[in-house]
This record gives C-alpha cells, sequence and structure tokens, in this order.
C-alpha cells in the first residue's frame, strides 16, 4: 500500500454554498414573518384556514437550510452539471421565441372578449405549433379539454370563476 492509498480523501468547503444556506434560512424566516400577519379566516370549509401552509413551507425552507448546511459541512459537493444538449455555437431560435410570447400576448388580449376555455385552447395549440407540434387538430383539442378541465377545476374545486366570455351561459 502506497501512503497515497491510506490518507483520508481532503474535503472541500465551499463558503458559497454556505452564503446559499443563509438565503435559503432567511427566505424560510420571510415566509413565516409574513405568516404571522395572514388574518384569521376560517370558514365551515375550511377549518385550517390560509395561515397553515405558508407556516409549512417556511419550516420546510429552515429543514432545508440547515440540512444542507450540515451536508456543506462534511465536504458534501454537488455533482458537476453533464451540460445540456445545447449547441453554443448556434445562434438563440428567436422565432420560436416570438411565437410562444405571440401566443401568450394574444391570450392575454382574448381571454376576457372569448373566455378562459377559447383562449386558452388557442394558447395551447399555438405554443404546441411554436415548439414543433404539427398536429393542429390535436393540438387544439388537447388545448380545449385542457381549457374545459381547467375551468370547472378552477369553477368546482377552488371557487374562482374564469373569465367564461362567449361561452356565457353554456358552460
Amino acid at each position: 500500500m502506497t501512503a497515497e492509498a491510506t490518507t483520508a480523501p481532503s474535503r472541500v468547503r465551499d463558503r458559497a454554498q454556505y452564503g446559499l444556506c443563509a438565503a435559503l434560512a432567511g427566505v424560510g424566516l420571510v415566509v413565516i414573518w409574513d405568516a404571522t400577519r395572514i388574518g384569521a379566516a376560517t370558514s365551515s370549509n375550511d377549518p385550517v384556514g390560509p395561515k397553515a401552509l405558508p407556516f409549512v413551507i417556511g419550516a420546510a425552507l429552515l429543514v432545508v437550510s440547515a440540512l444542507y448546511a450540515i451536508d456543506v459541512s462534511r465536504g458534501g459537493v454537488g455533482e458537476q452539471e453533464a451540460g445540456e444538449d445545447v449547441e453554443l455555437g448556434h445562434p438563440a431560435d428567436w422565432r420560436t421565441v416570438g411565437m410562444l410570447a405571440g401566443a401568450f400576448l394574444l391570450n392575454a388580449v382574448l381571454i376576457e372578449r372569448l373566455g378562459w376555455v377559447i383562449s386558452g385552447a388557442l394558447l395551447f395549440a399555438m405554443a404546441s405549433f411554436a415548439l414543433g407540434n404539427r398536429h393542429h387538430v390535436r393540438g387544439l383539442a388537447i388545448g380545449i379539454a385542457l381549457g374545459l378541465i381547467t375551468f370547472y377545476g378552477f369553477a368546482i374545486g377552488l371557487g374562482v370563476n374564469l373569465p367564461a366570455g362567449i361561452l356565457q351561459g353554456i358552460i
């Protein structure tokens, strides 16, 4: 055995990771502090109220930051990124970005007039076209299905009414 084989591996401590731990803990504290300012609003349908979830999220952020700090202090390091499947020599695809931005802007303009189901279906169909889908009817059909599911999910499940637009009274 050589002397190199018997020595323990050196621990790498990255001080920047402690800054990330502190930032994560800071966000957790802000979430908990902000949750204390939420008024007590309970109903027969929701006996817990809106205060519980921010406390859970804030506490989870604090726990994760503490566990991360322990991992960093023990010499834990993240795996090197394998890289993305992106050719850095090629320019950005501004045509796709423009089509996606246009789809979102069109949705913002049409959502009140046409309603969520129709504008959401158009948004899905246009976004899927911009990302390479060439099955237009199928994209529109999936968009309509998702629009109806989310419309009724918000209305029935959450009690939030999305705009019905020209389908008012029909759906």
